[in-house]
């Protein structure tokens, strides 16, 4: 046992060899509110000279505001939501109810209903195509040739055959994904490791265990940021659905905006569009993080 220190007391001595536990939980949390906050710093910053620019070009009168109004006056726009259902302002639309936070909750049922119904389809389509190769071979050409066709495009069609309604902008939402998911997730299973599925079948997998124990979990990360990414192609989708065969959402305030020649409200939905989008993808990304806690991000 080795000796004490006579210079230093006792009690010194025993206190230094303690350590004091530091719990990890509460610098994790602190690091993450204060991560949190510096992205808003940054955020707050960037919007704000992105504004500031806005209101200086519209003072010094270098534009005409009643074209392109500054933010301030399409923002005041939110206290006169009462014009959105007044009938006096020439609109003749059957239950538009524009108030804005219902429009709000309107167009995020449609664009979630659509992503859950694509990305599940997509993902059930692209996993049959590999594991049936005849099935693959006499559907992938198909999607090939309708992928590069834009959502818009199947407006028309999703308003002849679902009607005006709330089914017809959740099919414009879906078809904007699933054929593209669909060829991500054929791509994705191709390009899985032959070493994890080889090492599989070596311990007596069989083939269906190797499809959903091996090679859809590989492939979940791929696709759920090739999701995120196609969510902004579904957001606009769903927008301009809204706008020629929907009565609610923030499509239609635009539609309305336009149709009263009333540049203020076309910029408030406009804006809100924009917002609320912005916000759904920092979403998609901490949900992405979560999920995919073992994926770090690249520092340069």
């Amino acid at each position: 046992m080795p000796k004490l220190d006579s210079s230093i007391p006792k009690n010194m001595q025993l206190k230094s060899s303690v350590t004091p536990a530091t719990p990890r939980t509460t610098g994790a949390r602190g690091r993450w509110w204060q991560g949190v906050g510096t992205s808003v710093m940054w955020w707050c910053l960037s919007l704000g000279l992105f504004i500031g620019i806005w209101e200086l070009v519209t003072a010094l009168g270098w534009v005409n505001t009643l074209i392109l109004p500054p933010p301030h006056e399409f923002i005041a726009e939110i206290g006169n939501q009462e014009q959105f259902l007044a009938p006096r302002i020439g609109v003749e639309r059957t239950g538009g109810n524009f108030v804005l936070l219902t429009a709000i909750v309107a167009t995020l049922k449609r664009v979630v209903a659509g992503l859950i119904l694509g990305f599940i389809a997509a993902i059930g389509v692209g996993g049959l195509a590999c594991y049936f190769k005849i099935f693959g071979k006499l559907t992938l050409p198909v999607i090939t040739l309708l992928a590069p066709i834009a959502p818009i495009a199947w407006i028309p069609f999703a308003i002849m055959a679902f009607g005006i309604g709330d089914s017809a902008a959740i099919f414009v939402v879906f078809i904007g994904i699933f054929f593209l998911l669909t060829l991500a997730t054929v791509n994705a299973i191709n390009n899985v490791n032959q070493l994890y599925i080889n090492t599989a079948r070596v311990l007596g997998a069989s083939r269906r265990q190797v499809m959903f124990k091996v090679i859809l979990p590989a492939v979940i990360p791929d696709l759920f940021f090739i999701l995120r990414i196609n969510f902004f192609a579904a957001w606009m989708a769903v927008l301009a659905a809204e706008m020629v065969g929907v009565n609610t959402g923030l499509g239609a305030i635009v539609m309305v905006g336009r149709q009263m020649f009333n540049a203020k409200l076309m910029f408030l939905g406009m804006a809100v569009i924009g917002v609320v989008g912005y916000l759904l993808d920092v979403g998609f990304r901490q949900l992405q993080q979560r999920v995919l806690w073992w994926k770090g991000s690249a520092q340069i």
